[in-house]
């Protein structure tokens, strides 16, 4: 991929060939199974343990709670409250929690998968890497009938892996061209199991109406982009369930009755910023509330994209040393070739721009999720959720509101509160310990001291092993 993502099919593109390549080991041949190779147990403890005197980030309400116990038995939070006064039974490992601080797992809700012809290996790999960053939920977003038998062996715990939601393969203007090849793959991939719809660039409106309508009658939801041809406001009306990266939201700032044609919207409105009547955003934001779309930001894909930084600093970040190297030279000639397409001053007011709409989102009370679009152009599984997260608070986002879209917020959506997103009994292990406040510096999900994934704990001296067995550079 050598050149620039400029206009909004190109991600497709993008999206279809990076997920295949990025962060794997070169491999002689393929495991094209419909059922994932064997594999040894995953690395961690199921015994009980306790964490005890750590700070508490519940997620049931904005704060935390000092100096408390956690104990965890049979993947499930069995006991939480003051140290002082929660027992810890016999034959439970006791860990050590002063100074630390503890929050719900993570979730990555733009992740992508390796599918297609990808090795075992390397799909095993990239859910390693999420989940040793602490995400333990992910929402695949091109998924592949592959997926839903890995999706059930991260559901029973038989590997290292956020649990899965997941897509099958895109709906677009290729897979879709007409509206009866829409209702057949909507039945189709409702009868096959998968969770949602993936939505690319490129469906036509009436098109995309006929599937809409197709997943209403089967019951199944319907997510990712807004094709230029359908537009925000159709796509609100038709309930997306989330709209990814803010997609479409440049182009409803446009003046009405400035039509867009396929090829007048590149890199996701960068071109058309200078068009864009601000005065509009609070009527789009209050169209998206009620329509009960939720967003999935993905902002450090621009960040990463459209920013003053440059490739060789971005290749010199910590998270690189897993990506393969002929993978980071084609993201940095990527970079190097968008730098020199797009003027500084438009990169700058892009972003500018995106900020603006997403600090709006929230503050309008749209429901917003986590999601970073790792792997793609500079995004490492689980490294680019954390960053993410940095990049919603520079969007005016509080810290605490943020975390809520990678834990509570996503436990809403998925329709498991019951089970997870917050840290009570009764609830799924999922937990990360940190070594700072991430109230006071978001960052500080970063710091990660040890883990839990459906109560399998895992230290830091074996999350930094498994990291380095992982790299690849």
């Amino acid at each position: 991929m050598t050149t620039p993502l400029r206009r909004r099919v190109s991600l497709l593109v993008c999206a279809t060939l990076t997920v295949v390549i990025a962060f794997v080991r070169p491999h002689p041949t393929a495991t094209l199974s419909a059922q994932p190779a064997a594999t040894p147990p995953p690395v961690g403890s199921t015994h009980p343990f306790a964490i005890v005197g750590v700070t508490v980030i519940a997620m049931d309400a904005p704060g935390a709670r000092d100096h408390q116990t956690i104990v965890v038995r049979d993947g499930r939070i069995a006991a939480l409250g003051p140290a002082t006064s929660t027992i810890v039974p016999a034959g439970v490992t006791r860990i050590d929690g002063r100074g630390k601080f503890i929050v719900p797992g993570l979730a990555e809700m733009h992740a992508h998968v390796p599918g297609g012809n990808a090795a075992d290996a390397d799909i095993a790999r990239v859910l390693e890497l999420y989940a040793l960053n602490g995400v333990t939920t992910a929402r695949s977003m091109l998924g592949h009938t592959r997926h839903l038998a890995w999706k059930a062996r991260a559901e029973r715990g038989e590997i290292l892996s956020p649990r899965i939601v997941t897509s099958g393969p895109s709906f677009n203007g290729t897979s879709v061209p007409t509206r009866e090849a829409a209702i057949a793959l909507v039945e189709s991939q409702k009868a096959e199991g998968f969770d949602f719809l993936k939505i690319h660039p490129g469906v036509a409106n009436d098109v995309f109406t006929a599937l809409a309508a197709t997943a209403d009658r089967v019951g199944i939801r319907f997510a990712g982009h807004v094709p230029l041809a359908v537009g925000l406001d159709r796509a609100l009306d038709l309930k997306f369930e989330t709209i990814d990266h803010v997609d479409g939201f440049v182009e409803a700032l446009t003046p009405p009755g400035a039509a867009l044609q396929a090829t007048d919207s590149q890199w996701f409105g960068i071109n058309l910023v200078a068009q864009a009547d601000r005065s509009r955003l609070a009527g789009i934001v209050a169209r998206t509330r009620a329509a009960g779309t939720w967003i999935v930001p993905t902002d450090a894909l621009f960040v990463h994209g459209s920013s003053d930084v440059t490739p060789e600093q971005l290749a010199a970040w910590p998270e690189m040393r897993w990506v393969a190297p002929q993978q980071l030279s084609a993201w940095m000639e990527n970079k190097r070739t968008f730098l020199a397409t797009h003027a500084p001053a438009t990169r700058r007011a892009f972003l500018d721009l995106r900020r603006e709409v997403i600090g709006a989102l929230h503050r309008g009370g749209v429901r917003m999720l986590l999601g970073s679009d790792a792997p793609q152009v500079w995004n490492v599984p689980g490294f680019a959720t954390h960053r993410e997260l940095e990049y919603m608070v520079a969007a005016g986002i509080p810290a605490w509101d943020a975390l809520a879209m990678g834990t509570r917020n996503v436990a809403e959506f998925l329709k498991r509160s019951d089970t997870s997103g917050t840290l009570a009994v009764g609830k799924r292990a999922d937990l990360l310990v940190l070594g700072g406040n991430p109230l006071a510096d978001v960052t500080a999900t970063r710091k990660i001291e040890g883990l839990a994934i459906g109560g399998r704990w895992i230290t830091a001296a074996e999350r930094t092993a498994r990291l380095e067995a992982l790299a690849v550079r």
